[in-house]
């Protein structure tokens, strides 16, 4: 995958230059599972939806592309104000919201009748809204998951509620494609097995 002219302006606009993880994330952004390790500051969260603003610019796909899953309810905030920044700067027609507890049941069942393009979440709230019913007409459009700060889940009972989710989203979504991005990693070999697995 390529940069379009538009992201390539945007970028020379902003004096940047896609790092070499960054492009190589990008030229290999069809594959199945991918595990990105880079030091905080080196453009993990541009590198993770890179791949989906190029697909999602020229306005063609309809309903929920990308998941976003952090740890954290803060992060999620903090990567929709991010990426927003583009999405904006750029007029891309992409919505992007964001599914934690604090979601008025309100917005989440119209998130699940009018899914938005990028979904931020938690691995609480993916487990809920894979146990839905309607999960599958939910999730029929789903291309790629995003996984944040993968190391803080791994070998935890939430890594564990997040590795089920997985499988059910793949069951789903036999085309699903991964990617997990993380600072720090004891055992990295161990995490890129994980996501290839599901």
């Amino acid at each position: 995958m390529n940069l379009s002219l538009k992201f390539a302006h945007w970028l020379a606009s902003r004096n940047w230059t896609l790092h070499p993880h960054q492009r190589e994330l990008l030229t290999h952004a069809l594959r199945p599972a991918q595990l990105l390790i880079a030091p905080t500051g080196a453009g993990k969260t541009l590198s993770g939806f890179l791949p989906t603003l190029l697909e999602l610019e020229d306005g063609q796909h309809e309903g929920l592309h990308t998941l976003y899953v952090s740890p954290l309810k803060a992060l999620a905030s903090d990567i929709k104000r991010n990426l927003q920044t583009p999405i904006d700067e750029m007029d891309l027609p992409i919505r992007v919201e964001d599914r934690t507890g604090d979601t008025s049941n309100t917005q989440k069942k119209r998130q699940r009748a009018d899914p938005p393009h990028i979904l931020l979440t938690t691995p609480e709230s993916l487990a809920l809204l894979v146990s839905y019913p309607d999960a599958p007409q939910v999730l029929q459009s789903l291309q790629r998951i995003v996984i944040d700060e993968i190391h803080a889940l791994a070998e935890s009972k939430r890594g564990d509620q997040l590795m089920l989710a997985l499988s059910r989203l793949q069951s789903l979504c036999p085309n699903l494609r991964r990617i997990g991005l993380s600072a720090t990693v004891d055992d990295p070999d161990a995490i890129a097995k994980t996501m290839a697995a599901h």
